[in-house]
């Protein structure tokens, strides 16, 4: 199987954004690092996040999202869509009950496709020219992308770009767009081809909310399974790093790999493994192609106000323990 290929920073043809970082993983760092980034967020509030299968053991913590919320935008809605796969959050029914396993009724919740589709257009895609979205996205003024990044069974590795790509499209319609060839199998589509479909999809929403959407992502339990995999993820193995944020989903999503790929061979060899056997790279690369934002970045490290680099990020890492 063909590798994507890792492009060293230097390397790089981009403008720069600007991505911030805190080592504060809590409640308190969200709320600290998401005031660098949260300009234009305001009337209608949805918080983009993913909720998880009952008693996934790696999804953001509960208390963290609620002081989150109370703190910073008390009248938020979470919003999610039903899965494409058949279990515990596939219908709306099984999603509101899972909701509750995992603690999430500590403010409103929205199946987004619970009463229906829409379709928001895709500009300049290859794919699509729309993406089928769970219909009441669009009753909302402003979105915040709260990410657990961690690694991906078809996708590499799931960053903001997979949150919304998948997230926000509808559990029938939408994700089968992403997923699956028509009259074959219901996972048909991999690789290079799947992260450009599931970019296309993020794109109509990033287009949707234009400069009312941000994007946070928590480095944090980091197994080489995706949130849907609940509790048959794989065990963790890669440190926690902390927490960054953006006004850029292409810098941001790319800076959180480059942190991955910036730990030493034995802390980030199963997530690297897992990101380039699935050809996982071509998320960052596709987002560029399509003017969504830049792979090159200053990293600001709002604990001390400096610009740091990768490799001072991800230093002294602590090998992963439990909490």
């Amino acid at each position: 199987m063909k590798e994507t290929k890792y492009i060293p920073f230097d390397e790089r043809e981009s403008e720069e954004s600007v991505v911030y970082f805190t080592r504060d993983l809590s409640a308190k760092g969200l709320s600290k690092i998401y005031k660098y980034v949260n300009e234009n967020i305001d009337g209608k509030i949805a918080v983009k996040l993913h909720t998880g299968e009952p008693h996934g053991p790696n999804i953001i913590p509960r208390d963290w999202v609620k002081e989150f919320i109370d703190s910073n935008c008390p009248d938020a809605t979470i919003v999610e869509t039903n899965t494409y796969y058949d279990g515990d959050r596939y219908t709306t029914e099984q999603h509101k009950n899972t909701l509750k396993v995992n603690g999430w009724d500590f403010c409103p919740v929205d199946i987004m496709d619970e009463n229906g589709t829409i379709d928001l257009p895709v500009n300049g895609g290859k794919h699509f020219d729309h993406m089928t979205m769970g219909k009441s996205i669009v009753n909302y003024d402003s979105l915040i992308t709260l990410t657990h990044f961690k690694g991906h069974t078809m996708g590499g590795f799931g960053g903001s770009n997979k949150n919304l790509g998948i997230g926000c499209a509808d559990g029938r319609i939408g994700k089968a767009m992403i997923h699956t060839y028509p009259n074959q199998g219901q996972w048909s589509i991999a690789e290079e081809e799947f992260m450009e479909r599931m970019v296309e999809s993020t794109k109509a929403t990033v287009d949707h909310f234009k400069d009312k959407i941000t994007f946070i992502n928590v480095m944090r339990n980091m197994s080489v399974s995706c949130d849907c995999e609940g509790v048959e993820a794989a065990p963790v193995v890669t440190p926690n790093v902390g927490i960054l944020a953006s006004r850029d989903i292409c810098a941001l999503d790319t800076a959180c790999v480059d942190l991955v790929y910036a730990m030493k061979e034995e802390e980030n060899h199963d997530l690297v493994e897992r990101i380039e056997t699935r050809h996982g790279l071509r998320q960052l690369s596709y987002m560029h192609e399509l003017k969504m934002g830049n792979t090159k970045y200053k990293l600001i490290d709002i604990d001390t106000n400096k610009e740091i680099t990768q490799e001072e990020a991800v230093s002294n890492l602590k090998p992963f323990n439990e909490e």
